[in-house]
């Protein structure tokens, strides 16, 4: 974490000796380098141990960067002027020779380097017309200024940008870390108590930075990423668990502690099936919270058709027993609609009132809304950002629903949340599932309940891999699905053909699906992002009302109608989508009794990280699992659901996947500091307070609250 009582680090970047006007606007242009504590906390991404030496005869093209030691032994210029000219050095280490090649700098290097003098030389081996050489290989002169203090064989690389390494490269990097460590060691001041860094044998921050950059040994290093880590993890956690502890003890909950006639009635009556035991689990767990006192903060995690839709109706139905309204709030009007079908189609023949509301409901209708909301005959409300408009006003708002909360800004659920006098119980819904460590980062102020089971009577989707000499069969076999009175989904990655990407797009899609299921025999429907509304709902109802037979679509359909007759979901050039992606897509077939399948085309030419993606879709149905998979090839930051809303901090050396075990040790030991000194009040925990809400402090974290 950060050392963010000295205001040293607050310094300007150009101020730093060897930095100057022109590298600061270069530094912040492209990396967002500012000040100096931006600068001291740019870690390495990668190291080159050049305490190991290797022999110029056991060189080969395919080895990474290699360290020589021995003496230049010729030098000779090739080429006529026009920039083709290189400086070619013949290295010896007694072994062996290799060619050096320069194409710039050579006069320097020249006057520079002599022949029969002793270097050592770092570089990447090359194959150019059948000899293995180096091209501008680091060379160390003997007269070169000694970094001192900090000198080590283990070099930071710095990761630049094309731009910014034209100008300055990583040695000027380097040089620029070593300024900035002269001016600032001894002025960092420690951000964790003394009895933290003893227990866990927690390098001071001092120490862990300089090591970070310039490491003493490999155990060093080891130490410095391990503290660095510590810390990031450490404050993000104390952040989130110290403001909830605070918030929960400001808030009073509203206390739903009967189920009452309406909640009753549903489960003896309308209960479609039988709750599966995940279902009754997190069902459990709401009760609990909401008969607490304390306000619910929960998320709800499951994979599209896991039945979180109703399980938030039975939730809302003890709401409404205790005399509280409820609404849910939808990202957009597709699924909004689909909520209110699936509430109301539930509920048919209860006395439960259930309104729907977006962009497109008429003034005349919502009047009649806005009316019986205020006077509190309307029980469950359920519509996309319409809700918070200020025309919309509860009479007793006691449980607000978000689904998909990452698609929604911070500000936008706050004014839903002051629609009521007394904060109302919180449940958020979310179809992508999350991997572990990211729930406790991106949702870490949430209770978090998973379903992990399918309802009775589904099947897990079966799904295939094809390639295109396979497209004979696969229209086969859709025609007898369709026979059987089955629907198809047939998904492309895009609209119109693309200059550099050789996927199927859906407008030829479309003529050779034509083609191969004619009209009037077969009816095909098609729904894009670009269609008018008007146009894509009627190709939406025509396909959810079994008028269709075949439905082409590019991935808006991700979140769409449900259709339970839908039993093959085709996905075209499926390489081009990500594993999220395709996770979801496959959540649009299954939903019925019968065997449903997902056929994957792909090309003939995957990359090695395309075959493990699509290989892994066909050996599980486990969206969690598969989230664990896709942030471990990805990283967190692409992942669905984070990439929108950003992480709530900025990680800069932790790793969520990868680091997870770390994660969970320091939100535990996190816990039992605030479960011994809820306040922090303690002398030795001081330190942990004032570095949280220092005003730097409050920066880093404003999103996590």
């Amino acid at each position: 974490m950060n050392d963010f009582n000295d205001n040293i680090l607050n310094t300007k970047i150009m101020y730093l000796p060897g930095a100057g006007q022109k590298r600061a606007e270069l530094l912040y242009g492209e990396l967002e380098i500012a000040t100096f504590r931006d600068l001291l906390y740019y870690f390495p991404f990668r190291y080159i141990d050049r305490t190991h030496f290797c022999a110029v005869r056991d060189i080969n093209p395919d080895l990474p960067y290699v360290q020589l030691y021995g003496e230049i032994v010729s030098a000779r210029t090739e080429g006529q002027g026009g920039g083709k000219k290189r400086l070619v050095m013949r290295f010896s280490d007694g072994t062996g020779t290799i060619d050096l090649v320069f194409f710039q700098g050579l006069a320097w290097i020249k006057e520079k380097i002599k022949p029969d003098r002793k270097y050592t030389v770092f570089g990447k081996p090359a194959l150019f017309n059948g000899q293995v050489n180096m091209v501008h290989p680091e060379i160390d002169i003997p007269e070169a200024e000694n970094p001192g203090a900090f000198s080590t064989n283990i070099n930071g690389i710095y990761s630049s940008t094309e731009k910014l390494r034209s100008y300055m490269g990583n040695k000027v990097f380097v040089k620029l870390m070593f300024n900035l460590l002269n001016l600032v060691q001894n002025k960092i001041h420690e951000t964790l108590p003394g009895y933290l860094l003893n227990k866990y044998r927690l390098l001071t921050l001092p120490e862990a930075l300089l090591n970070i950059h310039f490491p003493q040994s490999q155990e060093l290093l080891v130490r410095a990423r391990n503290r660095l880590k510590f810390d990031e993890l450490f404050y993000i956690q104390l952040g989130i668990l110290y403001r909830r502890a605070t918030v929960a003890g400001a808030t009073r909950g509203l206390v739903f502690d009967r189920v009452g006639d309406r909640f009753n009635y549903f489960f003896e009556h309308n209960l479609p099936f039988s709750l599966t035991e995940a279902q009754k689990r997190v069902i459990r767990e709401m009760r609990r919270d909401m008969g607490s006192g304390k306000q619910m903060n929960r998320l709800l995690q499951g994979d599209v058709g896991s039945g979180k839709t109703l399980v938030a109706l039975m939730i809302m139905l003890i709401a409404a027993d205790n005399g509280y309204q409820s609404c849910i709030m939808a990202p957009t009007e597709i699924l909004a609609a689909q909520h209110y079908a699936s509430v109301v189609q539930f509920l048919k023949e209860m006395d439960v009132k259930v309104s729907l509301l977006t962009g497109s409901t008429r003034k005349s209708e919502r009047t009649v809304i806005y009316s019986k909301l205020a006077e509190g005959t309307t029980d469950i409300l359920i519509g996309t950002h319409a809700l918070i408009e200020d025309n919309v006003q509860f009479k007793k708002l006691g449980l607000a629903v978000i689904d998909e909360q990452h698609r929604f800004g911070v500000e936008q659920r706050a004014k839903l949340w002051n629609k009521s006098e007394t904060m109302p119980h919180v449940l958020v819904m979310t179809a992508t599932p999350i991997p572990r460590t990211l729930a406790m980062t991106v949702y870490g102020d949430l209770d978090v309940s998973i379903i992990d089971e399918l309802p009775p009577g589904r099947k897990p989707v079966k799904t295939l891999l094809f390639n295109d000499s396979k497209r004979l069969r696969v229209f086969g076999f859709l025609k007898e699905q369709i026979e059987q009175g089955r629907q198809i989904y047939i998904v492309y990655p895009l609209i119109k053909e693309s200059e550099t990407m050789d996927y199927k797009f859906l407008e030829d899609g479309y003529e050779s699906i034509v083609r191969a299921f004619p009209p009037p025999e077969y009816v095909t429907a098609v729904v894009h992002g670009k269609m008018k509304a008007v146009d894509k709902d009627f190709s939406m109802n025509l396909f959810a009302s079994g008028k269709a037979d075949i439905m082409i679509a590019t991935s808006v359909i991700e979140v769409g109608v449900n259709v339970p007759n839908a039993s093959v979901m085709v996905i075209e050039s499926a390489e081009r989508f990500g594993l999220a992606q395709l996770h979801q897509l496959r959540g649009r077939v299954g939903r019925g009794a019968d065997q449903s399948y997902c056929l994957m085309m792909s090309g003939y030419k995957l990359s090695k990280e395309s075959r493990k993606r699509l290989e892994l879709m066909v050996s599980t149905c486990d969206g969690f699992k598969i989230a664990e998979e896709d942030m471990k090839m990805r990283g967190p930051g692409d992942i669905e659901g984070t990439q929108q809303s950003g992480l709530p901090f900025k990680l800069r050396i932790t790793d969520l996947s990868k680091d997870g075990e770390l994660l969970e040790a320091v939100r535990k030991i996190v816990e039992s500091i605030l479960l011994e000194d809820p306040a922090l009040c303690r002398d030795e925990n001081k330190i942990l307070k004032s570095t949280l809400e220092n005003a730097d402090a409050q920066k880093d974290f404003s999103k996590i609250s």
